[in-house]
């Protein structure tokens, strides 16, 4: 007989304040059987023991470890099995806990605390995947897929404006564009990074020399636009939202800037229109869940333009 698990077995129920009725009562078993559980007599069966451990707030791992101690709630032990593993189903399951928790308004402050930090690990190790996979994305070869190809590009300037890391970024951008000055992804790449950093002056000097050298190129005008609005020059903007759409756009581009350019403007019922054009081109296609943000969008434009 395992001693340290019996040891254990008594040692959870006191740490919880349950008597052995109490624990019989909540697990359907007479208080003789656990007694005879804590006595080494018997032992729990193989599917008794996860109701035990879950009612002790503990692991079935626990009960078989010399130095296992009671936590408050089964959220607290499942945010140390977090802590050790680091494992993102280890987190799930550990806040499926905590939200239980928040649910029923039992949060003490240590509660509070590790689930703040359960998350912050979280987002470090998400942070470390997010970069990890853009950095394979670009690596890529992009006449593969070179739309997708934009697009990861694009995700991953903004990662690193998230990470705080912008002139990191446009350093990087600013010795690619210098040295492949005939590819017009390169120099895209480095004025969307300066249009995030709202250095529009750079930017527009930037757009004003590339766009004489690629003038069919519906990106550039997509973000001319996108620095004219910066810079309040709107007429220019929408002049450059127009020239890219008659190019041709990748997914209505032109008309979801159109939109946000207008509402900017105060002019709702255009920006309303866009939308609406948008959302029936998306539901054209098949895409019905952009369809419905589009429409939510339109709504919300069309209560400003009642208001």
């Amino acid at each position: 007989m395992n001693n340290i698990f019996i040891e254990n077995l008594k040692k959870f129920r006191l740490a919880k304040g349950l008597t052995q009725e109490q624990v019989a009562d909540k697990l359907n078993v007479n208080s003789q059987t656990v007694s005879r559980w804590e006595c080494g007599t018997t032992l729990p069966d193989v599917l008794t023991l996860p109701e035990i451990a879950r009612l002790y707030e503990v692991t079935v791992d626990d009960f078989y470890k010399k130095n296992s101690v009671a936590y408050d709630n089964y959220a607290q032990r499942l945010a140390s099995v977090y802590e050790n593993s680091r494992d993102p189903e280890d987190f799930m399951r550990c806040r499926v806990e905590y939200e239980k928790l928040i649910k029923d308004g039992e949060l003490s402050t240590e509660d509070k605390w590790h689930y703040g930090w359960i998350h912050m690990y979280m987002m470090n190790y998400c942070r470390d995947v997010a970069v990890e996979w853009y950095d394979k994305a670009v690596n890529d070869n992009p006449n593969d897929d070179p739309e997708n190809y934009q697009l990861a590009c694009m995700h991953r300037i903004w990662m690193y404006f998230l990470l705080h890391k912008e002139n990191e970024i446009i350093s990087e951008l600013e010795e690619k564009a210098k040295a492949n000055p005939d590819n017009p992804r390169e120099i895209d790449n480095l004025i969307n990074a300066l249009i995030w950093a709202e250095k529009y002056d750079d930017a527009y000097n930037l757009f004003t020399e590339t766009i004489k050298k690629f003038p069919d190129d519906w990106r550039m005008y997509i973000h001319g636009g996108d620095i004219c609005k910066g810079l309040k020059k709107y007429d220019e903007a929408l002049a450059c939202y127009n020239k890219a759409g008659e190019i041709g756009t990748y997914f209505c581009d032109e008309m979801d800037c159109k939109a946000g350019l207008y509402e900017e403007m105060g002019e709702y019922e255009k920006a309303y229109n866009e939308c609406m054009k948008m959302a029936d081109i998306y539901r054209s296609r098949g895409y019905d869940v952009e369809a419905d943000i589009t429409e939510k969008r339109a709504k919300e434009l069309k209560d400003k333009m009642q208001k």
